[in-house]
């Protein structure tokens, strides 16, 4: 299919969202564009913290029975919860998907924002959604779900870019074909021969593990002793310029 396929946003999941929010703002020195209260209707609330044009959303469940609590009694916290995907035409995508047996779990219709989440037993390793926002296909545009002047929130004296998604299987390549085919994007392979699925602005990255997970996040930072150095003051282990939290290994380069 033609037309661009951008990531737009990553969403993790946590039990509360403090002290988690405060210690991803504070370390890697981003700030809180919104709180979105349509996500109340999910049994959720959530903060979002844009990482230059890419949204970093941190949701947590405030009742029972909600898909992310589930989701977070299953993985043990382990892992990231959803990868969110601008385009021209998430209908017509959706439709490609479908055919492949991919169901569609939910569609968000608040003009001019509209979005269809696919079902995350299909998608494997992470929830999938696909969105359009009319008149605003500028990474730097309008985006609803993330207030109505993010833009203003964004900080890029610390964290310049989040560059890469690592999702771990079993069988990585076999896991990367699929999500290819979601995505219909061609797998190409590394220097390291592990697969990867090329976007404009982000890469998705697939290794073995012991399960489907979306398994680290890679951001561009100005600075990687200084930013080990405000996460072991907030208390986390680092180890090789890593540190875990949220359930996702945040990964440094420069």
């Amino acid at each position: 299919m033609s037309g661009h396929l951008h990531l737009r946003q990553i969403c993790l999941v946590a039990p509360q969202l403090e002290p988690v929010v405060s210690d991803i703002a504070a370390i890697m020195g981003l700030d809180v564009c919104y709180r979105d209260p349509h996500v109340d209707k999910y049994g959720l609330e959530n903060a979002l913290l844009p990482v230059d044009a890419i949204l970093l959303e941190v949701v947590a469940p405030i009742r029972e029975g909600t898909a992310a609590g589930r989701f977070l009694e299953k993985t043990g916290g382990r892992g990231g919860y959803m990868a969110i995907f601008a385009c021209d035409d998430p209908d017509a995508r959706a439709a490609h998907v479908n055919s492949l047996g991919v169901r569609t779990a939910n569609v968000i219709d608040h003009p001019p924002y509209h979005g269809v989440q696919l079902h995350p037993r299909d998608c494997r390793a992470a929830f999938i959604e696909l969105n359009h926002t009319t008149g605003s296909d500028d990474v730097l545009g309008p985006y609803p779900p993330a207030g109505p002047d993010w833009q203003r929130a964004i900080r890029k004296h610390v964290t310049q870019a989040l560059t890469e998604i690592e999702l771990q299987s079993r069988d990585p390549a076999e896991l990367a074909a699929h999500w290819g085919k979601i995505l219909e994007i061609a797998p190409t392979i590394d220097a390291d021969q592990a697969s990867m699925l090329e976007l404009p602005n982000c890469r998705i990255r697939f290794v073995a593990g012991v399960a489907e997970i979306m398994s680290g996040l890679t951001f561009r930072v100005t600075d990687v002793a200084q930013v080990c150095a405000s996460a072991r003051a907030r208390g986390y282990a680092v180890s090789g310029g890593s540190f875990l939290i949220a359930g996702v290994a945040f990964a440094l380069t420069t």
